[in-house]
């Protein structure tokens, strides 16, 4: 009896597979795929083994900027692949789609695919940045057999550097609509929740989820909160997210103290019951200086929050301005903190942003999607979908 087709998806670390893959990878194996993880190991990897996922640790997949240690990934990732083989291996960026994808070729796996996350240049980067970015994209998307990109303004970057337009597929992105659904959430757990923010009855709540590092816009966040603590003191700022140690710009335990003592903000950190949380918020933000395509905003959205967003690639593609939350320019605290201000200040307009936002992920942010047009590409690749066993 043949063995199912044999997929290995690369990442850098287990949390991408577990949290931002996690619905896909299951999803792949009950079409009839063997589905295997490649990433460096860490505390999630007991979760994909729970769902049948095999893991493949990576000793040389870091976050950080280490060219060394990225070469000797690449080389590890080649000698991976030639014991196991796989029909297919599955790339996600930045770092992973770089030396995975030339790795793979170098083991001669039959196909090669790639997921673009968001390009980490933008055309607003200097030049030297882009130049770089680009130069790496191009030379390893000649080793992929399709790229499947998050955000429509990519594919047009993609095209300038004369990627194929057969490998080019748009993917968007897309969470579960059925977790992220505030007809779910009971109501005494958000009471529960909002008192332990602080917040009272007429106090607004606004939540942040992201790591905590500078990119993610947190000194505009900061410097906004204290501007609100000052002439709005109704709206809470409430952050939850993981620290992220391993990056040049993480935020220091001091950086965290001064903005609770500047600006009040509450730092939850890292949490599996997301979706309580957006229900217990009354508006979303997102100040990141970088997107592909932003997995929080998209959830607050179906959670029905109305968002404050950075006019940045990804952010543009999730938030309609003035119709599901509000764009604003990067790197200006004062415009976040006099958007939030007003958006918090109108309790119905704020409530129809929040509809308005819960229809739109209703129409574009579905994951099935998402499964649906990357099954797709792994049956073009590789033949007819395998037949599903009981």
């Amino acid at each position: 009896m043949s063995r199912r087709p044999r997929i290995v998806h690369v990442t850098t670390t287990d949390i991408s597979l577990a949290l931002l893959l996690g619905p896909q990878l299951r999803a792949f194996a009950a079409a009839g795929y063997e589905v295997i993880g490649a990433s460096a190991p860490g505390p999630h990897v007991e979760e994909l083994t729970s769902w049948g996922i095999r893991h493949e640790p990576l000793a040389h997949a870091t976050r950080s900027m280490a060219p060394h240690r990225d070469a000797r990934a690449l080389f590890e990732l080649r000698t991976l692949f030639r014991t196991l083989a796989p029909d297919l291996v599955h790339t996600h960026n930045p770092k992973p789609g770089l030396y995975g994808r030339f790795a793979a070729r170098l083991a001669r796996v039959p196909a090669v695919v790639n997921t673009v996350h968001g390009l980490y240049a933008l055309p607003e980067d200097p030049f030297v940045k882009r130049a770089v970015v680009y130069s790496l994209e191009r030379a390893a998307a000649a080793c992929s057999d399709a790229e499947l990109l998050q955000n429509v303004e990519d594919i047009d970057v993609l095209r300038r550097l004369r990627v194929p337009e057969r490998k080019l597929h748009l993917l968007g992105n897309g969470v579960d609509l059925t977790r992220f659904d505030p007809a779910r959430i009971d109501p005494a757990r958000v009471a529960e929740l909002r008192a332990s923010f602080g917040a009272g009855p007429d106090d607004i709540v606004c939540g942040v989820v992201g790591r905590l590092v500078w990119e993610k816009g947190y000194r505009e966040v900061f410097e906004a909160a204290a501007r609100l603590r000052a002439q709005a003191p109704r709206i809470k700022v409430v952050v939850i997210g993981p620290s992220d140690t391993a990056k040049d710009d993480a935020i220091t335990e001091a950086d965290i103290a001064r903005a609770e003592r500047e600006g009040g903000i509450r730092f939850l950190g890292m949490r599996d019951d997301l979706e309580d949380l957006y229900a217990a918020m009354d508006l979303y933000l997102l100040a990141s200086y970088r997107e592909g395509f932003p997995r929080s905003a998209m959830e607050a959205a179906a959670m029905g929050r109305p968002l404050v967003v950075t006019n940045v690639r990804g952010c543009r593609q999730v938030v309609d301005d003035g119709v599901t939350g509000r764009l604003v320019a990067v790197r200006d605290a004062a415009a976040i903190a006099d958007a939030v201000a007003a958006i918090a200040g109108e309790d119905g307009a704020r409530l129809a942003m929040g509809c308005a936002g819960r229809e739109k992920a209703i129409r574009e942010f579905d994951d099935r999607k998402v499964i649906d047009i990357t099954l797709g590409v792994y049956e073009r690749l590789l033949g007819a979908r395998p037949a599903v066993t009981a």
